[in-house]
């Protein structure tokens, strides 16, 4: 073990943060989808030579008129691509798939499990996103669903299974910040810091400007007592980077106050406050520095 681990783990031994560091990129995993490109192609009028479609079935509207399950897969695109995803999974869940072959079964629960996700419908997203692992050969939208299904586990109070779905990604070679992220938010919530943390420095290797790392790694340092200088710079980091960001403001503030700029705290969480008036952790960092009820 060198020295700077030793001296980490005697840091973070008896002293553990007050609040969790929000996890930035919970749904970038959702809104920067790989397949944007071929969303907005699918959902475009078509050419004016188009190539036949695979024949769908079509069955009857409420209104009487048919609707082929083609158009009405269309239709559901257009609703997510515009974040109405109440609608859009009532338009999926309407697709028949009896004349879907193996990619379009996988590319409906796709989304199945897309819509139910930003829903919070935790347990038909898994179902949904577990089709797709098992018959779908796009390594792409395989590695996003486990993304998500990590997610799904810290969120509901099961990290170890997050982990173990991780650390799957990780051994299949398939590294990026958004894994490191996640498997370091994974250790936070375990309140396993140390290893937090050197998740979240692997993340700044690959992009050393990543605000999630960046935010959260700060926090951690400061909060812990290992290195709370360092923390505050990279907080500020943070904050430079994306000054809208009421998650990082919050950190910014409530660094500062760990370092014992009491002045400089108070601004920082007034504007997180005035952003996101209804967090509970911003709430509860304001009234601890400033002594005022929210």
């Amino acid at each position: 073990m060198t020295g700077n681990q030793s001296n980490r783990k005697d840091a973070v031994r008896n002293r553990a943060p007050g609040e969790k560091p929000v996890l930035n990129e919970k749904w970038d995993f959702l809104d920067a989808v790989p397949l944007q490109e071929e969303i907005k192609r699918r959902t475009a009028s078509p050419p004016t030579k188009p190539k036949p479609p695979k024949p769908i079935a079509s069955k009857p509207a409420e209104s009487g008129e048919d609707i082929s399950d083609d158009s009405r897969f269309r239709k559901a695109m257009r609703l997510y691509l515009t974040k109405r995803w109440e609608s859009a999974l009532e338009e999926f869940l309407q697709v028949d798939v009896k004349n879907f072959d193996k990619e379009q079964k996988a590319e409906l629960a796709y989304y199945l499990g897309l819509c139910s996700s930003k829903l919070e419908r935790f347990d038909d997203a898994l179902r949904y996103l577990e089709q797709v692992i098992a018959i779908d050969d796009s390594a792409i939208r395989v590695y996003q669903c486990r993304m998500i299904i990590a997610y799904i586990y810290i969120v509901t109070d099961r990290a170890p299974l997050a982990e173990a779905e991780l650390n799957r990604l990780q051994g299949s070679g398939l590294e990026s910040v958004m894994l490191y992220n996640t498997l370091a938010y994974s250790a936070y919530v375990q309140k396993h810091y140390l290893a937090a943390m050197e998740y979240y420095e692997k993340a700044l290797e690959i992009d050393n400007d990543n605000t999630t790392a960046l935010n959260s790694l700060g926090y951690i340092l400061a909060d812990t007592g290992f290195d709370k200088l360092k923390g505050l710079r990279l907080c500020r980091k943070a904050v430079d980077r994306n000054p809208e960001n009421a998650a990082y403001l919050d950190s910014l503030g409530w660094v500062s106050y760990q370092c014992g700029n009491v002045k400089d705290a108070r601004k920082w969480l007034r504007q997180a406050l005035d952003m996101a008036p209804q967090e509970t952790e911003i709430k509860k960092h304001f009234k601890i520095v400033t002594g005022e009820a929210v």
